[in-house]
């Protein structure tokens, strides 16, 4: 809670002769106030001390401002100027320089809060292109982010677990047995997954994170996602699990109404991480997050926000938590068909709607293809890359995803022409091995209309071309005892009769969260 009074600073800050502008705009967080002027953004930590900071001291904010700067230069170059420090001449006025200290500040370049990727969500601007970029970048920065090893991976996440423990002991928003019930969920997913979470941090996915990877902590500089403001006040938030560090932004476009951006952050972050061993602790790792957010903004309902707002979000998240912790049975979904059918556009939209959020791992034959020639997935390959025995690779390690993701209990789309009876049987029998049966369907279409499609393709995984339909539908597909769907009608009629076979035909278009294509 509030320790200091610092109305001093804040008017310092809010004052217009201060910064020689004709406006200063003041946003405020629960830990941080933030001062707009002209060209430049101060940030002032606000004097709490509360179970997971203590920014109780102008010195201790001092050491986190230092520290917010260092951390967050590397992932936003230019964006982070320095500290100034606010301080009392001896006349008493408030001053940026020497002489006693008062409060220091971040002092940053301003951007567009446009940029920011929390509206750029709300104002339906956040393309795949863009998220992709987004799920590499983040990617690149945990393969670069110091391993730490500070006890196993279940004592790290358990320790997180505590601190949402205390966080909800200090709220009176939510009813006590709610908060129980809820917590023991979490104490008996943690124990599930034990084993799994110590593995991980053995093999250095506990690192030193970002900690708050949430959409308005990412913004677009340059043409380019960026991270920014890390967690720089308690280390041991931000020495988390990769997967724990992602789970929030994941979270946050999930609660926001964007499974579809979600899911396909997922998918693109573990084709670049190849983490695919942790994919089924993300429900778990969303959960902790949901319930995090909950705690936080009940904490500022304790400190006399705007009550009945902020306690119809806090209820939302804690509900969300709850949700995510629910038991969910796997499911796989194989999809045949001719290059055009549109195979990857269907798992794409589909992939949401199955297994817990953030959805079902998406398994495509051209991104294995170009990850086993060691090239970005839109990167052309040549002929060669297509040799028949390259082609039983590609589906052996199809075959190989699916069947782990299945038995660690995740749902998952496997996505490639399976045009050859052989490869068929293979994904069927690793789903029984599995316990899980095979839902396996064939997208037809017109030949001109599969014609139409190659010719239209823009960048992408796929290098198929007219040619190689041509082939592909030369060598036929053989005796099929998939189901065959119609692949010309739109995508969300497809992706309806898939999850409900037998009601798409009477379907009307009325059904809730109809899958949409993603803007590209």
């Amino acid at each position: 809670m509030l320790v200091q009074d610092q109305t001093d600073a804040i008017q310092f800050l809010g004052d217009r002769q201060t910064h020689a502008s004709d406006a200063v705009e003041h946003i405020e967080t629960h830990i941080s106030h933030i001062f707009l002027a002209r060209d430049r953004a101060f940030k002032m930590k606000r004097a709490v001390k509360l179970p997971y900071v203590d920014f109780s001291t102008p010195e201790l904010r001092l050491e986190a401002c230092k520290r917010e700067v260092h951390l967050n230069g590397p992932t936003a170059p230019g964006l982070y100027l320095g500290v100034r420090t606010i301080t009392r001449d001896q006349a008493g006025k408030l001053q940026f320089g020497d002489g006693e200290l008062v409060e220091p500040v971040v002092e940053m370049v301003r951007f567009d809060q446009g940029a920011l990727f929390d509206r750029m969500a709300v104002d339906g601007r956040l393309t795949t292109k863009l998220l992709t970029q987004a799920a590499r970048m983040i990617a690149r920065y945990h393969r670069g982010a110091p391993v730490v090893h500070r006890g196993s991976g279940s004592a790290n996440i358990g320790a997180v677990l505590a601190i949402n423990r205390a966080g909800f002991a200090t709220s009176r928003v939510f009813d006590e047995t709610a908060v129980a019930t809820v917590s023991q969920l979490f104490e008996e997913a943690l124990k599930e997954n034990g084993s799994l979470l110590d593995a991980r941090e053995a093999s250095g996915k506990v690192r030193l994170c970002h900690g708050d990877l949430h959409l308005r902590n990412i913004c677009l500089i340059g043409g380019q996602p960026r991270l920014f403001d890390c967690i720089e006040f308690n280390d041991q938030i931000a020495t988390i699990d990769t997967l724990y560090d992602l789970a929030f932004l994941l979270m946050d476009l999930w609660h926001r109404g964007f499974p579809q951006l979600a899911n396909l952050v997922m998918n693109r972050y573990l084709d670049e991480s190849d983490d695919e061993d942790g994919f089924t602790l993300l429900p778990f790792f969303m959960a902790i997050r949901a319930a995090v957010r909950a705690h936080v903004i009940a904490t500022q309902v304790a400190e006399g926000g705007s009550q009945a707002h902020l306690v119809s979000d806090a209820h939302s998240y804690f509900e969300f938590a709850r949700s995510l912790l629910a038991k969910v049975q796997p499911r796989l979904i194989v999809i045949g068909g001719f290059s055009g059918s549109g195979k990857t556009t269907v798992a794409d939209a589909l992939a949401p709607w199955l297994g817990a959020p953030p959805g079902a791992r998406i398994i495509e034959s051209d991104r294995i293809r170009k990850a086993l020639h060691g090239v970005p997935a839109e990167a052309p390959l040549d002929a060669d890359a297509y040799r028949p025995d390259v082609s039983d690779k590609v589906y052996s390690e199809i075959v190989r995803r699916s069947l782990a993701i299945l038995k660690a209990g995740g749902s998952a789309v496997a996505d490639a022409v399976f045009d050859r009876l052989h490869n068929r049987s293979l994904i069927e029998i690793a789903s029984t091995a599995a316990g899980i049966p095979c839902e396996a369907v064939w997208l037809e279409a017109g030949v001109q209309i599969l014609q139409q499609r190659v010719a239209s393709r823009q960048e992408g995984p796929s290098d198929a071309d007219l040619h190689v339909l041509a082939q592909q539908m030369s060598g036929g597909r053989g005796p099929l005892s998939w189901r065959m769907i119609d692949a010309e009608q739109p995508v969300g009629g497809i992706v309806r009769e898939i999850l409900e076979p037998g009601k798409a035909a009477r379907a009307s278009g009325q059904g809730r969260d109809r899958p949409k294509p993603l803007l590209t």
